[in-house]
């Protein structure tokens, strides 16, 4: 029987999500009583890792850890006490969880684990990086351009000109993001100037790499993907929403958000779809899964990648578990076949 160490929460913004995921997955894994043992391992948002006890306290009320600050040393010796496993399964999302940290210490600890590694993860994770290397793998996208946080805070007329050269090159509207947080933390559109002001100050709070996007009139639709060096894509999916954009609030909300699974498109367009997400999928190394989000533009019949997810989300609303139900594998098979996918790459 192999002990799957499930490993959630962390340092980051995504939390409560982190959590949420867990939960779905400890559940997959229980299906499997004769396979494995499910050791739970939580990250308190100061870093701290907390006893089995205590992780499994909060997998099971679904609510975070209300703590102060604890210096470094306590969290040195906390790692010291880590119950030993076969195998790791991050459910860790953003910072320090889906951007090559958490991969490399996993790696360290020379023990298998679920997903990609730091390279993937942490090129995955910084949306500029990524970009990059989409374009370098000759992958269609929105035009961009990338900004730094000393660009934003800077005097008056460094800052004017960076609008302006916005405005000239990607015009309005445009979305700004800080490079490096996940599930739409700290996006913003911005129709006119006073609101690209704001939004890349609010970005610069969060990250000192900003990404800012040119829209588009399109479809979003998701492909996931599953395997290691053979990788497999998920039919498509598509996301309907009646906000301005898919933001946080409208991806965690229940009923905020429509899941069309399969996506009607012409079957064409959903095979090219499928061959651009495992394409993007070994353009950055990745391994285990992904989750790989498109614009469609529908009047052009273009399709633009738009990101790639490393580590996607398991929680109820989320398209990368259900993607794979209908495309012939439940939830408890899926966690098996990763874990299984993750013992092969060792």
């Amino acid at each position: 029987m192999q002990k799957v160490g499930l490993l959630f929460g962390g340092c980051s913004g995504e939390h409560e999500v982190s959590i949420r995921s867990a939960q779905a997955i400890a559940r997959g894994l229980a299906s499997h009583p004769e396979k494995y043992t499910v050791i739970p391992h939580y990250i308190q948002k100061n870093g701290l890792w907390c006893d089995r006890a205590v992780a499994e306290q909060v997998l099971l009320s679904g609510q975070p850890l209300a703590v102060e600050n604890i210096p470094a040393s306590d969290l040195v010796a906390s790692l010291a006490a880590i119950t030993p496993v076969d195998v790791w399964f991050p459910a860790l999302h953003g910072p320090n969880g889906e951007d090559g940290t958490i991969q490399g210490l996993l790696k360290l600890l020379q023990v298998p684990f679920v997903g990609s590694g730091v390279l993937a993860a942490a090129v995955g994770m910084d949306k500029i990086a990524m970009k990059t290397a989409f374009a370098q793998a000759g992958l269609p996208q929105v035009n961009y351009l990338a900004v730094g946080r000393s660009q934003v805070w800077s005097n008056p007329c460094v800052f004017s000109r960076l609008c302006d050269q916005i405005e000239s090159q990607l015009g309005y509207p445009c979305f700004v993001k800080p490079a490096n947080l996940g599930s739409s933390v700290g996006i913003s559109k911005a129709r006119d100037r006073r609101q690209l002001e704001a939004s890349l100050d609010s970005a610069a709070s969060y990250d000192r790499r900003i990404i800012v996007e040119a829209g588009v009139i399109a479809r979003e639709v998701e492909c996931a993907i599953l395997g290691n060096d053979q990788p497999r894509a998920s039919v498509i999916g598509e996301i309907t929403y009646s906000s301005d954009f898919y933001d946080y609030e409208t991806k965690y909300t229940e009923g905020l958000a429509g899941l069309v699974i399969p996506a009607r498109l012409p079957e064409a367009i959903a095979s090219q779809i499928q061959e651009m997400a495992i394409q993007a999928f070994r353009a950055i190394d990745c391994a285990g899964l992904a989750r790989v989000d498109f614009f469609y533009i529908e009047a052009t019949g273009e399709i633009l990648v738009n990101e790639i997810n490393t580590l996607p989300g398991f929680t109820s609303t989320s398209m990368y578990p259900m993607l794979w139900e209908h495309s012939g594998i439940p939830f408890s098979g899926l966690v098996d076949q990763l874990v299984q996918f993750a013992l092969e790459r060792g």
